[in-house]
């Protein structure tokens, strides 16, 4: 399903207390992961902005892997890595950014999104943001 609005996403319904899982491209992203990091950060702080709990893997592990020197393309680092969060999260948002077709990561997060039951949601970007106004 694809989110419309800020309105039509803060009423989607998510256990309290857990936040959104954002799934964006990062290797596949056409501009590089430096660029894809980026974004996905000026696309999760506008959810912040907005009051959307959310957290955002590419954000938080992007500067991991480059200052630890771990492979940021190896999914075999960073799937598992992930799994309690996700499992921990209330549901996904899929940002439609470019490449996120395209994106193995993604996929798999999709896969376990739905054998967990959890909603899976999809936010265009970058014309979420003329959305804050809502």
């Amino acid at each position: 399903m694809l989110i419309e609005s800020f309105k039509e996403l803060k009423t989607a319904t998510i256990p309290p207390h857990t936040y959104w899982w954002v799934a964006s491209p990062y290797s596949k992203y056409p501009f590089g992961i430096d660029a894809a990091w980026e974004t996905v950060c000026l696309a999760t702080g506008t959810l912040i902005k907005a009051g959307v709990k959310v957290y955002s893997p590419i954000a938080h592990t992007h500067p991991i892997a480059v200052h630890a020197k771990l492979d940021p393309y190896d999914h075999d680092i960073w799937l598992p890595a992930a799994l309690p969060l996700m499992l921990a999260s209330g549901g996904l948002l899929v940002l439609r950014m470019s490449g996120w077709s395209s994106s193995f990561g993604i996929s798999e997060e999709i896969k376990v999104f739905d054998a967990a039951n959890k909603p899976v949601r999809h936010v265009q970007w970058p014309f979420l943001d003329r959305y804050y106004n809502d």
